[in-house]
């Protein structure tokens, strides 16, 4: 495979519009938010798309930065990309002009690297770079280098890409993982479905995001089966075909706006929600005294005059699927700023993922970080507003919630970060009566 370096493709970091949001707290939030399509199912239903020649249509795609990021990244490789609605693609993938990601698109989300599985499975080959992402800790990819290697792959690490290469297809195997990877799972689940033979995973990631993927691959006629909770198991096909797909809901945007309505005493129907992806967040919410209405297609959270300190303190912890949800824990630990007492935040997932609550202090937080996977929250606390500093995407939502219920005007510098998961999420506020404004910051030198 060709060497990128002749072809000059040094990444220079790119100019980037800064955003803040000015938020004056206080107001209780009242009314309906339409939940959008989850970011974490949309970006790998688009890579899986590359696995066939036909025309594949997605409704219910969120809009928003890692999604439009995506997108141009097949563009770039040849595949034709069209935006004829909102909330709408159609990728078609008949061929691919180029079998190289590179690290402009790596560097600005980390999930361009679902491309590995479908495009080495069904051309053989790709140079990739390896990605980037939120700063939250070391995420390695080595279990999908892995994976690949499993599954007969030769894949080489040389000048910051791995060159990819399968001899024929690739063959079924057993991929085994040392621990639940998400994005490992769905990567190994794409190239077993055009593998020669039967592929079985696990432990398999359990999230509804990868049974999601596995309900579009099926439309697509690959034979792709969960067999128990933490196994998938794949027969390989020659082809796949086009296919039409709605995105489930965005179950971390839902339990967002759920402690929206907890966090300012409001009260905030959740339109699209589903209650049966949420358990381990609203089992949370439930022991902290959160009263919560389930319907079957949506939510609605009641705090309606509930003010600080009326919240039960709780321990916690985040875990992979079925338990609560890493994307949740920054919203939740907001939350418990309120409680009435001291609770704890147990991180399991990525070590840098606490650094933010340094932020959430300049409010008024009382929080203890007795080591980078644990927190001490003690409430109730007096939030007041401030200047604070976004380090990641549910970081920049989190510090939004505390804003909305902070004393005066907080300044969320960063905002372009929220803007990677969350869509137009200053209108769905406006709409329930928040005082919130969108503020451009001038262009930085650095990535979003």
């Amino acid at each position: 495979m060709a060497d990128p370096r002749p072809f000059h493709w040094e990444y220079v970091p790119q100019p980037v519009q800064r955003e803040a949001f000015r938020v004056t707290g206080g107001t209780a939030l009242h009314g309906t938010v339409p939940v959008a399509g989850a970011k974490n199912a949309a970006l790998k239903l688009l890579a899986a798309a590359v696995l066939t020649g036909e025309r594949c249509r997605f409704t219910n795609v969120p809009e928003i930065e890692d999604v439009r990021v995506m997108a141009e990244t097949l563009r770039d490789l040849g595949v034709v990309v069209d935006h004829p609605a909102p909330n709408t693609y159609e990728v078609a993938a008949g061929d691919v002009d180029w079998l190289f990601v590179p690290l402009e698109a790596a560097a600005k989300m980390r999930a361009s690297f679902m491309l590995l599985g479908p495009l080495l499975t069904r051309f053989g080959e790709v140079i990739i770079s390896n990605p980037g992402g939120d700063r939250i800790g070391r995420r390695p990819v080595d279990l999908h280098v892995d994976a690949m290697r499993a599954l007969g792959a030769e894949v080489e690490y040389r000048y910051g890409y791995y060159y990819a290469k399968a001899p024929g297809r690739l063959r079924g195997t057993e991929v085994t993982f040392p621990f639940v990877s998400v994005m490992g799972t769905e990567n190994a689940m794409l190239a077993a479905t055009l593998a020669e033979g039967r592929t079985v995973i696990r432990p398999a990631a359990q999230e509804p995001e990868v049974d999601d993927l596995i309900v579009f691959l099926c439309k697509m006629g690959a034979e792709v089966e969960r067999t128990a909770p933490d196994t998938i198991e794949v027969h390989g096909r020659k082809r796949l075909r086009g296919a039409d797909h709605r995105v489930v809901p965005d179950r971390i945007e839902a339990g967002t706006f759920a402690v929206a309505a907890a966090m300012t005493g409001g009260r905030i129907t959740l339109e699209g929600a589903r209650a049966d992806h949420l358990d381990a967040l609203l089992e949370i919410l439930d022991r902290m005294g959160v009263a919560v209405e389930r319907d079957e297609h949506r939510l609605t959270v009641d705090a309606t005059g509930v003010g600080p300190g009326a919240y039960r303190p709780v321990d916690v912890a985040t875990a992979a699927y079925p338990g609560l949800a890493t994307d949740l824990q920054p919203p939740l630990s907001v939350l418990l700023t309120q409680a009435d007492g001291r609770s704890t935040v147990h991180e399991t997932i990525f070590e840098d993922r606490l650094e933010w609550l340094a932020e959430l202090r300049k409010m008024g937080a009382e929080v203890e970080l007795p080591d980078p996977h644990h927190a001490v929250v003690t409430g109730p606390a007096r939030l007041h507003g401030a200047a604070v500093e976004i380090s990641d995407l549910r970081a920049g939502a989190s510090l939004i919630l505390a804003a909305l219920a902070a004393e005066g005007t907080s300044t969320i510098h960063g905002g372009h970060h929220v803007r990677r998961g969350y869509e137009n999420i200053e209108r769905k506020f406006l709409d329930l009566g928040a005082r919130i404004e969108h503020v451009q910051e001038g262009i930085s030198g650095t990535p979003a």
